[in-house]
């Protein structure tokens, strides 16, 4: 390709300085990118420049201000926008909410203003990932932990035909969290809801998988580390459900001995009694829902998971 040819197609994405409406939108651009609070309120007060707040420009992917604002993690441009009207779900051309893109460039701050504002904690369903599986990859446990708070799918999966329907359809978050070794995303999942069986709870996809494979599996399988194995044993995964083969190397593994022990061994009335309880609650207010519980302290803490001095 020539460098006439370069330049044309660079002539084709670069913005028309000409027009009087991308000269504004690009004003709302320009303020939001250098961060400049000051500027872009002046520019808000104005009707000519407020009516394009929702209006996509800039070079190669247009994108709007509110989107600009939450990729860089300009917290108080972010406010302002909203303030004025900004459309929070907005999509880029990759089906991209402004939330998605700030739980991807983990601006915590950025992330609380626009759930606080309403976003969609589950992002768009025209985009194939989801803020919490981006979340749970990266190991953002504190973007992880706002987004579950503000009632996002804690067993979202990664949107896939039905035709196309596999083995990748069943990697949800939990999955993606072991994988990546992020454990305190993984037990904070657990905490939340999340299937420690399978991610993918639609029974009509999982019969169209040849061989789905449980967590417990792909824990064992990637090599996580015991913690994993007794977080999904302490949650109620079917320790039944994986097919092991035992060879003299795979004896010597932890997690196959404590796995191998926990099915001949059966829980205790204690451990059956919490996951007895945890299941009635709300999975989205389970900790608002414990606290009120009128029980000792000790036993509140026992069924967050949060101590270690009752017997399991």
């Amino acid at each position: 390709m020539s460098l006439m040819d370069i330049s044309k197609i660079f002539s084709l994405l670069q913005p028309k300085e000409e027009d009087e409406d991308n000269e504004q939108c690009q004003a709302l651009n320009r303020a939001v990118s250098s961060d400049d609070a000051a500027l872009l309120s002046e520019l808000l007060s104005q009707e000519n420049y407020r009516r394009y707040i929702n209006t996509r420009s800039g070079w190669g992917i247009p994108v709007t201000p509110l989107r600009t604002a939450a990729a860089l993690g300009h917290l108080r441009c972010l406010e302002l926008l909203l303030e004025h009207g900004a459309e929070i779900d907005c999509l880029d051309v990759k089906a991209q909410t402004p939330l998605f893109t700030a739980v991807s460039g983990k601006h915590l701050d950025c992330v609380v203003a626009l759930l606080k504002a309403g976003a969609d904690p589950n992002g768009s369903q025209y985009n194939n990932c989801s803020p919490v599986l981006t979340a749970a990859r990266e190991g953002d446990v504190d973007v992880l932990l706002e987004l579950l708070r503000f009632g996002a799918e804690v067993d979202v999966r990664p949107k896939v035909p039905d035709w196309a329907s596999n083995a990748t359809a069943c990697r949800g978050p939990l999955y993606i969290s072991a994988v990546y070794g992020h454990l305190d995303c993984f037990k904070l999942l657990l905490l939340h809801g999340a299937n420690p069986n399978y991610n993918c709870t639609d029974e009509k996809m999982l019969a169209r998988i040849k061989q789905p494979k449980t967590v417990l599996e792909m824990c064992l399988r990637y090599g996580c580390g015991v913690e994993y194995i007794q977080l999904l044993i302490d949650f109620g995964a079917d320790v039944y459900l994986p097919t092991l083969i035992i060879d003299k190397t795979t004896k010597q593994n932890e997690a196959v001995v404590l796995l191998l022990k926990e099915r001949v061994c059966p829980k205790t009335l204690m451990s059956q009694t919490r996951l007895a309880i945890r299941r009635y609650l709300s999975f989205t207010n389970k900790e608002p829902a414990i606290d009120s519980l009128d029980i000792p302290l000790i036993l509140k803490n026992y069924l967050k998971h949060v101590t270690s001095e009752l017997t399991k």
